[in-house]
């Protein structure tokens, strides 16, 4: 989640020394310290969005209770409740980090505000809170599975939960057998990829690279969690709408950074271009990554235009899911 602008993204005449001396500069402890006031603000907006949906818990309006009718009692079920509002903290953290990358990683805008170094922190920071909301997200999730588990030993109770949230293929319960192990594969990816930045200078900046453009693969995975197991957007109605069109700025500026790259060995001339770069293959690669880019952002558009956006029903009877068997997220 973290950007991938390093001097040589100028053509400097010695990108290898200044890269590696810029992140000898850059330490994990430092960033940590800098984001105590980001992560104040996370919890206050995770905060806002557990009093929102324990409040549309309580008044019936809740699709999550639309979902499960007998989270009904609120009170009972905070635990579920404050893992949903993570969840969604997680995935508006996740969302600005990747926006605010990708305008950073091509050509900087000129109308975005604040020095190359401050936007580069402020990047860096989000990419941590997200990954700690993400964290915390699966942790509640786990632990009201563990009080699901109420007759049981706590040895077993533990495994449950923790099985259940963190081992891939555990869950066996609905939508949740392919959505927590998308969740998971996000969570797993987005930690490494995360702090590799850290250690940069001994894997080499390329190697680096090459690594953090699968962080888009992290956002993806989320985005694609959330909508089949997040209980707010379980139906076609306008919730689930928002979180669609929230993903086409995201598609524009990927194409916006792959069709003008701030390396040169990135770029795609039209003529001639893989005879200069001495790789066909590469060069395909490279022109089918921008024709998916543009294709997914023509998707979204029709997406959003046709409703037909994957929404299931509200039904008109409520279901008779029960407690051990929780349907979302």
């Amino acid at each position: 989640m973290l950007s991938e602008t390093t001097p040589e993204d100028e053509g400097a005449a010695a990108p290898v020394r200044r890269d590696r001396s810029a992140a000898g500069r850059v330490t994990l402890r430092a960033d940590l310290r800098a984001l105590l006031p980001e992560a104040g603000a996370a919890v206050a907006v995770t905060a806002v969005v557990f009093v929102l949906l324990y409040a549309r818990v309580e008044s019936g309006d809740s699709a999550t209770v639309a979902v499960m009718p007998f989270m009904a009692d609120a009170g009972t079920y905070w635990m579920y409740l404050l893992s949903q509002a993570f969840g969604w903290s997680a995935l508006l953290w996740a969302w600005g980090t990747v926006m605010l990358g990708l305008l950073l990683s091509g050509r900087r805008p000129a109308w975005l505000p604040g020095s190359p170094q401050s936007l580069e922190r402020w990047h860096r920071t989000t990419s941590l809170t997200t990954m700690a909301l993400m964290l915390a997200h699966a942790l509640m999730f786990a632990a009201e599975l563990v009080r699901y588990e109420a007759a049981s030993a706590w040895a077993v109770r533990l495994w449950v939960g923790f099985a259940d949230s963190f081992v891939p293929g555990w869950y066996d319960s609905g939508t949740g057998r392919i959505a927590i192990p998308i969740g998971q594969g996000a969570l797993y990816l987005a930690i490494p990829l995360g702090l590799l930045f850290y250690v940069r200078h001994r894997i080499g900046a390329h190697t680096w690279r090459r690594l953090h453009r699968f962080v888009i693969v992290v956002y993806v995975l989320s985005v694609w969690h959330t909508l089949l197991y997040g209980t707010n957007v379980w139906y076609g109605e306008w919730p689930r709408t928002v979180l669609w069109l929230l993903q086409l700025p995201v598609a524009v500026l990927l194409v916006a950074r792959l069709m003008r790259p701030a390396r040169r060995a990135e770029r795609l001339p039209v003529t001639g271009g893989w005879q200069r770069r001495g790789s066909l293959p590469g060069w395909m690669l490279r022109a089918a990554g921008r024709v998916a880019a543009a294709a997914v952002v023509l998707g979204l558009v029709a997406v959003v235009a046709s409703g037909h956006d994957g929404g299931r029903e509200r039904p008109a009877e409520a279901p008779s899911t029960a407690p051990h068997a929780p349907e979302g997220d």
